[in-house]
């Protein structure tokens, strides 16, 4: 169960650390990936042909929004263990794969406009969120379930960036 210890030994991350190094690399992702999407959403994106399921745009923001935070608050909780405990640094280390694997999709696709590429990278990003869920399983089960609405939108986004690529192919 996190707690609000001091650094010493095996404590857990001091709460000052703890909340930049949950926050800012996820508000960072957030950001990178809107600058790379933002002009192609109206430009590129809408010239594609898409699935009958695509959500509408407005959506997507305040849907990312909210798995940005509850993945913000999941790293946070696990930084709040002892640095000891066994398992937690590789925790830390997949999530922050995951995070780089969301941040390579926007500009996979969004940036490279390629739905292909954006396939590829999105699979392995799936792959990457699975990992970090068992991971935070064994640690923080709070946690690892604070993840499981994003794998459930990226496997849908997978679906959705797939039948781009089909129908634009």
């Amino acid at each position: 169960m996190p707690t609000d210890q001091t650094v010493t030994g095996s404590h857990a991350t001091p709460p000052l650390l703890r909340l930049l190094i949950a926050v800012v690399p996820v508000v960072a992702v957030s950001f990178a990936g809107s600058l790379v999407t933002r002009a192609k959403i109206p430009t590129w994106y809408a010239g594609l042909a898409k699935p009958g399921f695509s959500p509408p745009n407005w959506l997507f923001a305040p849907v990312w929004t909210t798995l940005y935070a509850m993945m913000a608050y999941a790293l946070w909780r696990i930084l709040s263990l002892p640095r000891s405990m066994p398992g937690r640094t590789g925790a830390v280390v997949l999530f922050f794969v995951q995070l780089a694997l969301n941040s390579a999709w926007s500009f996979a696709f969004f940036g490279a406009q390629s739905p292909l590429l954006g396939l590829v990278v999105i699979a392995a990003l799936i792959v990457a969120i699975l990992a970090t869920i068992l991971a935070f399983w064994k640690l923080d089960r709070i946690a690892a379930l604070l993840l499981a609405p994003y794998l459930a939108w990226v496997c849908f986004a997978t679906l959705l960036n797939g039948s781009i690529w089909q129908l634009n192919g």
